[in-house]
């Protein structure tokens, strides 16, 4: 059960004018199945790339797996009351592949559908607006079994499964993006291998990364055909790149991370087309022969929207002898053919995740993506910040994570004044989960959880988060 809800204190809003967003705009919190629900053996689910990953030792820190995680398939009623007390307007999920299609292929497995059924049904109920993601990052053990997203056949399994998911909620789901952060699927758990399924090899991360663009692209086709409604989209993690001096060598460190991070996925998604540097920067991983003819078309399909993950900025140069080792997210192997690449730290306040804390790339990063790429929708489908926060007479007074919410969204209303079309806001994360390889040593909710009772207490983050909603704006400073 969740706690009782208290109403927000005063405090930033109350001072002075107001910040207001357009009218309409989307206010929302998001998750993923694998973080919270649990159940991992319940109702026909079978076991996914990240239950096999966090059962294998030392791959998660502590042993943490999310076979309980948040207990949200359990007490995924009380968490919609929760969202409808903080006043969401939106409500960003993911369907779990393994628990709708075991075996990442065939019919659908219906106690898998119901629970998603059941849990649209309730978001409707309470006025929150259902915002299905389609695949966050939990591919069918058999599937990887099978080869992976490394295997061409994965992007059309994903398409029939897809097809399975709109069947069943398309009536009641407007809209739907098939991805997230493909960036991490592909380059974490392909090339690094510190994500699931904990593989290290480039060329299969490269090949990973343009078939799960591939199964978007057909994913999406599927959806049009099945509901032409629908507003359908993709969410790409984006970063400003920085050059960390004007030296060509810093400079062009900076044009190939940006050729990895961004345009890997903005330009075929977006353009029909792969950067002609790109080619060239990986000519010693791959050849690109996996790509056939008309799948840049499939890729390129028409969508209604693009949504954008932003936590922070890359700042790189070329190396230096005896520099220290990157963190994980930023070592050589995530980024095949940029070896000679080096991430700099500059100083600056960071999260619990060591990254860096830039509230003005997220201008830069939407207005950079509506003025190069698009004219379409953009929503914020993902911000949010790590910290140690703790539970003091029961409750939770996280202020820096209050104060980077803040900062973000202040930043978001500068790109709406520079003419962005950004049409909502995402929060990551609505509670406290299982951080994947970090497991539960690392809490990005506005809602804390006790993970021993499953207790769910709302943040100051989180009541100040309802102000903003209920106002529809942030006080200017």
């Amino acid at each position: 059960m969740s706690n009782p809800y208290h109403p927000p204190a005063v405090g930033v809003l109350d001072q002075g004018p107001e910040l207001i967003f357009p009218p309409g705009f989307l206010w929302g919190a998001a998750t993923a199945a694998y973080q919270i629900e649990g159940a991992a053996t319940e109702g026909g689910r079978t076991p996914s790339i990240w239950d096999t990953f966090s059962h294998t030792e030392g791959r998660v820190v502590a042993g943490h797996t999310g076979d309980v995680a948040c207990d949200h398939y359990h007490r995924m009623p009380s968490d919609v009351r929760l969202m409808a007390e903080l006043g969401l307007k939106s409500y960003r999920f993911s369907v779990s592949w393994p628990r709708v299609q075991p075996g990442g292929s065939g019919p659908a497995n219906a106690a898998g559908l119901d629970f998603y059924r059941r849990l649209v049904d309730e978001l409707l109920g309470h006025g929150i607006e259902p915002w299905l993601t389609l695949y966050h990052w939990d591919l069918p053990q058999p599937l990887e079994d099978a080869g992976g997203w490394p295997a061409r056949d994965t992007a059309g399994r994903f398409a029939e499964y897809a097809e399975l998911v709109a069947d069943a909620l398309g009536d009641r789901v407007t809209y739907w993006t098939t991805l997230n952060e493909p960036w991490c699927s592909a380059f974490l758990g392909y090339g690094s291998g510190v994500h699931a399924p904990g593989r290290s090899d480039g060329a299969d991360a490269v090949r990973a990364g343009h078939h799960l663009m591939l199964g978007h692209g057909l994913a999406v086709q599927a959806l049009r055909a099945s509901r032409p409604q629908a507003q359908l989209g993709i969410t790409v993690n984006l970063y400003p790149v920085t050059p960390a001096s004007d030296a060509p060598a810093d400079v062009d460190a900076a044009r190939r991370i940006d050729a990895l991070a961004n345009r890997f996925f903005l330009d075929p998604v977006l353009r029909g087309s792969y950067p002609t540097d790109l080619a060239a920067d990986l000519r010693e991983v791959t050849d690109f022969g996996h790509v056939r003819d008309g799948d840049l078309a499939v890729i390129s399909t028409p969508l209604d929207l693009v949504g954008v993950n932003y936590y922070s900025r890359h700042v790189v140069a070329a190396p230096v002898e005896g520099a220290e080792p990157e963190p994980y997210w930023r070592a050589p192997s995530c980024w095949p053919g940029s070896e000679d690449v080096r991430f700099v730290t500059r100083g600056v306040p960071v999260t619990d995740m060591n990254w860096e804390i830039d509230a003005p790339g997220l201008t830069e990063t939407l207005r950079r993506v509506h003025e190069e790429y698009t004219d379409l929708p953009l929503y914020v489908t993902e911000n949010g910040s790590a910290f140690v926060d703790a539970v003091v007479d029961g409750q939770v007074d996280d202020v820096d994570r209050l104060a980077y919410f803040d900062a973000h969204l202040r930043a978001a209303h500068e790109a709406i004044n520079a003419g962005v079309p950004l049409r909502g806001y995402f929060a990551w994360s609505l509670m406290d989960n299982f951080e994947w390889a970090w497991g539960y040593t690392k809490r990005f909710g506005m809602v804390w959880i006790d993970y021993d009772s499953q207790a769910r207490i709302p943040k100051s983050s989180a009541r100040w988060y309802a102000e903003v909603i209920r106002r529809n704006g942030l006080a200017a400073q």
